[in-house]
């Protein structure tokens, strides 16, 4: 359906790549991956013809639609979540307006008898049949169901889209794209933004979908679970093989493996042929022999090692002094935009060296107590930071404060200190940014170059207490792993707003999910906030009629009877043998979970194994169902 031969693209003077050449086919779910910088964003322009290549073919079949999700979503101000989503039926508003000023004209003339006003009838009757034919009578109700869908409620429908956060216009903007039903869809960073349940939502989405996906990701378990194709693009080159992201690095690594082992084996044949023929040059009764040694040599065609870009940032967060034990105390935060109420009443306290985590839907408040407890607004209620607090922030959009006008020495010049200015050198090479990479002006540089530079200037000021939200946003997956490394080793205590599931494994060890304008304490990591957040929810989903239940009779003194006693002790133990089999069984399926993660083949490899995890499941949701109808009988009684 795609194909693109020979494609090269250079920017200012060097090639992003060259010659490169692939083909797409309905099925596909590409994972375009690769460094910041390598030019990932770009191929996705050139694809959806926003961008100009400088040699090669781009061909597609006719009348292929395509549908792109940009990084930077820019709706216009003052429409409505409607208005926004209608905009993805081009052709039926088109054909609305052409309606609107036939109606218009007709209802202005009165010449009924006229051979003009007979044409406005016949256009008047072949619009509307156009009209019909793509879906004009029905798309505002597809509409309605597909945001429905998202998330968003009918309230929210006439609210204008520049009062939502950054997550929910990208929900618009998928809706968008699913109600055009496009063949191909390019993504750039879906996940960027999007909450937990979002991702989720996606990932079903994407899976079904019949056509083409070629999406840009740095989150490895959404490329894990979604694509079954890999492209990277690496110095100018792609690597192209039919597996996720995971197996795919195994793949490439094997296969690199196999070329040096290749390569070794060549050079001791080429070195041995060498000799010989240096052997054979000094007698002239083997001289004939010695030429033809040489023809043979010349013949080989070496083996040639995939080039490997190993380069990646140094990143190491220093703790300033010591603070005192409490780092920070909150009492009765609460937070209002206008009559649009974020927190309520939150208390909250957080020890020295404390690694807290807060996840929870898009617009339930964790930036703005974020950026409360970095003093970036105001709020009601108290807070109090502990002796010595000295706090580093890196903001969800810190790289939208650079100036693009400055380089990027520039940059961490203005806001190094007298101590710091010798070093900026030193910090920026160790953010990749060398030589004349230096001299750069921010406006050119990709998402995931203009992210690394606002982190390299965070390291300009001492700090022991860090709050970072959504510090992974386009870093590519060798930055993120520095950063991940770099946190795990950070001394101080560290608060991070993220919905990056891989990121925050093993850097939290207590979650505080946002929801409802309140606050939940989950004193665990990520993946235990996770079980738990999807046992909530499977009691949420499971709808039950009302049942009539028996009254318990009690006594005088308010007591009851011996039978509803009986009962009630009967109903507890139960209870209690539900929940220790919903523990084993869930126990049981984490195992199962870590098994695929770490060794795939092996675990797929017992054909019973598919059957024995789904059952599994099974069992805990039918036991989840049974609890639920113990946990009413027990409040009935008591």
């Amino acid at each position: 359906m795609l194909n693109i031969h020979d494609l090269t693209v250079s920017f200012q003077g060097d090639a992003l790549f060259s010659g490169i050449t692939f083909q797409l086919t309905p099925g596909d779910r590409v994972g375009l991956v690769g460094k910041n910088g390598a030019g990932k964003s770009t191929l996705l322009k050139i694809i959806a013809k926003e961008q100009e290549y400088d040699s090669g073919q781009i061909a597609t079949d006719k009348e292929v639609s395509i549908g792109f999700l940009k990084q930077d979503i820019d709706f216009e101000q003052g429409r409505t979540v409607l208005e926004e989503a209608y905009q993805a039926f081009t052709e039926i508003k088109r054909l609305e307006k052409k309606l609107a000023n036939i109606n218009e004209q007709l209802a202005e003339r009165t010449d009924y008898e006229s051979d003009g006003y007979h044409q406005l009838m016949v256009d008047l009757n072949d619009i509307q049949h156009q009209y019909e034919i793509i879906g004009g009578y029905n798309y505002q109700g597809d509409t309605e169901r597909i945001l429905q869908g998202l998330g968003f409620q009918r309230s929210d429908f006439n609210k204008t889209t520049e009062t939502f956060s950054g997550g929910w216009r990208m929900r618009i903007e998928l809706a968008k794209l699913l109600l055009q039903n496009n063949d191909i869809l390019l993504l750039d960073e879906p996940t960027n933004h999007l909450d937990i349940e979002s991702i989720l939502w996606l990932e079903d989405f994407l899976n079904a979908y019949s056509g083409i996906v070629m999406l840009v990701s740095h989150d490895k378990m959404f490329l894990d679970r979604v694509t079954n194709r890999t492209i990277e693009i690496s110095l100018g080159s792609i690597y192209d093989f039919p597996k996720p992201y995971s197996k795919y690095l195994v793949v490439r690594s094997e296969l690199r493996e196999q070329q040096l082992a290749a390569q070794k084996n060549q050079q001791k044949q080429i070195e041995h042929t060498e000799k010989l023929i240096e052997k054979f040059r000094a007698k002239a009764t083997k001289a004939s022999m010695a030429q033809s040694l040489i023809k043979k040599l010349d013949k080989i065609e070496r083996i040639e090692v995939d080039e490997e870009d190993t380069a990646v940032m140094s990143l190491r967060f220093p703790l300033s002094v010591t603070p005192g034990k409490v780092v920070l105390e909150a009492e009765e935060i609460s937070k209002s935009y206008g009559e649009k109420e974020v927190l309520r009443n939150i208390d909250l306290l957080i020890e020295r060296g404390s690694k807290i985590a807060f996840v929870g839907q898009n617009g339930q408040g964790k930036s703005t107590l974020a950026k409360i407890i970095v003093g970036e607004i105001e709020h009601q209620g108290h807070l109090k930071l502990g002796h010595n607090v000295q706090i580093g922030y890196f903001a969800q959009n810190q790289a939208e404060y650079l100036d693009g006008n400055k380089t990027v020495e520039d940059t961490m010049l203005d806001a190094a200190d007298e101590k710091t200015r010798p070093r900026v050198r030193d910090i920026l090479g160790a953010f990749l940014f060398r030589g004349e990479e230096v001299d750069k002006y921010v406006r050119v540089l990709s998402g995931g170059e203009r992210n690394r530079l606002a982190l390299a200037k965070l390291l300009l000021q001492p700090f022991n207490v860090l709050v970072m939200d959504e510090p992974t946003n386009h870093l590519d997956i060798q930055s993120k792993n520095v950063l991940k490394e770099a946190l795990n080793n950070f001394e101080g205590t560290l608060l991070l707003v993220s919905h990056d599931r891989d990121f925050l494994q093993g850097l939290s060890e207590r979650v505080y999910e946002f929801k409802d304008h309140k606050i939940k304490e989950y004193l665990g990591d990520i993946d235990y906030f996770l079980a738990q957040r999807n046992l909530q929810n499977l009691r949420e989903a499971e709808k039950r009629d009302q049942q009539q239940k028996e009254v318990p009779q009690k006594t005088s003194e308010g007591k009851l009877d011996y039978k509803a006693q009986k009962k009630l002790k009967s109903l507890n133990n139960k209870l209690s043998n539900t929940e220790a089999k919903i523990a084993q069984l869930e126990k049981e399926i984490k195992e199962h979970d870590v098994a695929l993660e770490s060794n795939y083949d092996e675990t797929v490899a017992d054909p019973t194994f598919f059957d024995r995890y789904q059952e599994k499941k099974k069992e805990v949701g039918r036991l989840m169902e049974l609890w639920e109808d113990l946990t009413l009988q027990i409040e009935d009684l008591a």
